[in-house]
């Protein structure tokens, strides 16, 4: 079978290669370059480019680079800076997923090959209805399904994820065991493709700092100053610059330009368990079409952990004319419920990766 596979110079992507060699595939490996957001080279590319040519060397395969950074930045960055801008808080990897991997991408290269390979900690699985379907990775901790939960069904269709069976344990064990030149590399941990790029000096390049109050929500006390409130994001715990804590940020006046914080590892203000979803979006199915969706059991996540939440599911009315909402009831407290970020939807038995929404202001 002749499989575009995307390699970023990491472990695991080289990984999958091997394995893909080790069943007999056909393999082309792409490498996808993205500049910086001024459209100077990223240093750190090049070490991920050596990287891929060496596997390439190992395995004596084709290696393409190809670009996609006007794509990149028109489309995935962009609407984090306008996230945040709004106060929200965006989730850019999967986004860069869908318009960017498995969208650009797929267009321009991928379609032209059986099957799309990558690095990702997923699987799939045939449901009984014929249909595939984005499920979970043998691998809780690095499960990676929440960044891939808004992906289309064609995508999903085009996609093998050939380390999702295994943990990170034993990738690491193969990539030794097979001499792999990146077998002891550090795994990445920046956003998508801004690599070694500093979140915050990015946020600071494009949206600048003003200077603005942390106060203390339960006493209106102004306790600090912060540099702009696009720095921080509900239920942020580090970076405020504060004494005396734990503090969380537990809300945001965009007008004011003020973060208000609450103090404590147990401080109710920063806990609920009711999240309204708004642009639901389900990869291969709604599960739930045709019936009225009342309180069905759910898995739930709001943020990248291995910690799944029991859940119901309930499909609200259009009384406010924007389309489809669900509400979401977890049965414990969820921290740092934010809105912007996308809230992803598993079947009951947290195998299934149905899909995602949008997080939205709860109405008061």
């Amino acid at each position: 079978m002749k499989i575009a596979t995307l390699v970023s110079g990491g472990v695991d992507s080289a990984v999958a290669v091997h394995r893909l060699i080790e069943q007999g595939h056909d393999l082309t490996l792409f490498y996808i370059r993205i500049g910086l957001d001024d459209g100077r080279g990223d240093c750190s590319a090049e070490e991920d480019m050596e990287m891929c040519r060496a596997i390439a060397r190992k395995y004596n395969l084709p290696l393409e680079e190809v670009s996609l950074h006007e794509e990149y930045w028109e489309n995935v960055m962009e609407y984090a800076l306008k996230t945040v801008k709004a106060g929200l808080t965006p989730n850019p990897d999967m986004m860069c997923n869908r318009m960017i991997k498995f969208g650009y991408f797929e267009d321009r290269w991928g379609h032209d090959f059986d099957l799309t390979a990558t690095g990702h900690y997923a699987t799939t699985t045939m449901g009984s209805d014929g249909l595939k379907y984005l499920a979970t990775a043998v691998d809780p901790v690095k499960d990676q399904t929440d960044f891939l939960a808004r992906i289309t069904y064609p995508q999903l269709k085009h996609l093998i994820f050939p380390i999702g069976d295994i943990p990170k344990s034993e990738v690491r064990e193969i990539a030794i065991k097979e001499h792999l030149p990146n077998a002891y590399r550090k795994d990445s941990q920046g956003i998508c493709f801004l690599g070694k790029i500093n979140y915050n000096d990015f946020l600071r390049r494009h949206l600048g700092e003003k200077k603005g109050p942390i106060i203390e929500i339960e006493t209106g006390r102004k306790i600090g100053e912060h540099n702009g409130y696009w720095f921080h994001t509900i239920g942020q715990r580090k970076g405020l610059g504060l004494s005396g804590g734990p503090w969380y940020v537990v809300r945001k006046n965009i007008r004011d330009n003020a973060i208000y914080v609450s103090r404590g590892y147990d401080t109710e203000k920063q806990y609920g368990n009711l999240i309204r979803l708004a642009e639901p979006h389900f990869i291969t199915k709604d599960p739930w079409e045709g019936s009225p969706c009342d309180h069905e059991p759910i898995t739930f996540k709001n943020r990248h952990s291995p910690e799944f939440f029991s859940a119901t599911i309930t499909r609200l009315p259009d009384e406010d004319g924007n389309g489809t909402c669900f509400l979401v009831e977890t049965e414990k407290q969820i921290q740092g419920i934010a809105p912007g970020q996308f809230g992803v939807i598993y079947d009951k038995d947290a195998h299934i990766c149905h899909g995602s929404g949008i997080i939205i202001p709860n109405v008061k």
